[in-house]
């Protein structure tokens, strides 16, 4: 009989484990500009330009993401790192370049026919920020539209462990 607690207490440990902790070790992402899928936050180091990470966003680019119905408010962004500090990232018209090199345009609408936002020029990406695009995807909302962001709530670079590749596909791990 003692047996088979022996299981419940290890699984109940670990949920217990990974509740205590103030960031989430675990992130279930349902946007498009990552599989939609489970993710695990890993240990913080330096990033790279193609990292993926979690970041919770500044509170004025969350409620805007919230009020467009992109992410719910307090759910981290799991977005490619495309800019680091001290490179220089510009919009100009609908053309993102960082560090010189094109990467990606800026639609004018969202897929409901919504305005999106649009920033100007170019910036120096500051030591305390990253510059966030998904350049696969022309249709993610991210540093296209908001440009740089404060690193400040950066949970840290994410591993998928479960993902599907689009919201109709199986799931990657049981291919």
């Amino acid at each position: 009989m003692k047996r088979h607690l022996i299981p419940l207490a290890l699984g109940l440990t670990a949920c217990a484990a990974l509740t205590r902790a103030s960031a989430p070790s675990l992130i279930w992402n349902t946007t498009a500009s990552a599989p939609i899928g489970l993710y695990r936050v890993l240990s913080p180091r330096p990033m790279r330009r193609g990292d993926l990470v979690a970041i919770a966003p500044p509170p004025a680019l969350a409620n805007a993401l919230a009020r467009r119905g992109v992410l719910p408010l307090g759910v981290p962004l799991i977005k490619p790192v495309a800019g680091l500090p001290g490179d220089l990232v510009c919009r100009h018209r609908r053309t993102i370049t960082v560090a010189g090199r094109t990467l990606a345009s800026a639609r004018l609408r969202d897929s409901h026919g919504r305005p999106l936002p649009a920033w100007s020029g170019c910036r120096l990406i500051g030591d305390d920020e990253l510059f966030l695009l998904n350049a696969a995807r022309d249709d993610s909302f991210d540093g296209r539209y908001f440009g740089p962001i404060s690193a400040q709530g950066l949970l840290g670079p994410v591993a998928p462990l479960w993902t599907r590749s689009s919201p109709s596909a199986a799931p990657e791990t049981a291919r």
